[in-house]
């Protein structure tokens, strides 16, 4: 798994609520053995119109937003179905992080164990995110967007104009993160404390073991 330590990049917007996992990758797309693959189901029901075709109006079909590595959604982001797919196909697309105000639960610890950095904020850093958005889409003809900084040690937010956002996130999933280890990666980075423990049990197999008090 790719460490996650800091991230730079312009703002990608889906800022729509309640994106459950079937809209992100719909379920037709779940058959794919390559996870690489699952890049172009991703929120295929608005990425594509009813012939096909891609949708114009959609951010995913548009110059400006490719290359982007954080997405900014709406509010209750991965909510429906345990899918794991989701954060596949996010990934796929090379997306690293996904900004809102919450998260489903299963979506949430899907992501972390994939690599997928989701950062939950309030309220009002969320409407200067929309701002930004907003502003960056009335400047026609602009050749370099805003970017904003995710630092992860740190648990920081960095916006253009220098103000920061924390976010949490739990210690167990930020050390994963920060070292590029899944749950598996994690146990096994203590090999060497486990295997001493599991020495000095051989050596007491009773559970009484001798202590020298003099």
């Amino acid at each position: 798994m790719q460490p996650f330590e800091r991230l730079t990049s312009a703002i990608l917007p889906i800022l729509h609520n309640d994106i459950d996992t079937d809209q992100i990758i719909p379920a037709r797309y779940l058959k794919v053995t390559d996870k690489n693959g699952l890049a172009e189901g991703l929120f295929a029901r608005w990425r594509y119109l009813a012939d096909g075709s891609p949708n114009p109006d959609f951010p995913l079909n548009q110059a400006r937003y490719q290359g982007r590595q954080i997405l900014l959604a709406g509010d209750n982001f991965g909510c429906g179905s345990s899918r794991e797919h989701a954060p596949w196909a996010l990934m796929a697309w090379n997306i690293r992080a996904v900004i809102s105000t919450s998260f489903a639960d299963i979506f949430r610890n899907n992501a972390l164990k994939n690599g997928l950095l989701p950062v939950q904020v309030d309220q009002q850093t969320h409407a200067r995110l929309v701002d930004l958005v907003e502003q960056e889409r009335q400047q026609e003809g602009a050749t370099q967007a805003w970017a904003i900084t995710i630092d992860l040690a740190s648990q920081t937010l960095t916006l253009p104009d220098g103000s920061q956002a924390h976010f949490p996130i739990e210690a167990f999933h930020k050390t994963c993160l920060l070292k590029g280890l899944d749950s598996l990666g994690y146990l096994l980075d203590f090999s060497a404390q486990i295997d001493a423990y599991e020495h000095s049990e051989r050596a007491y197999p009773f559970g009484v073991r001798r202590y020298d008090f003099a």
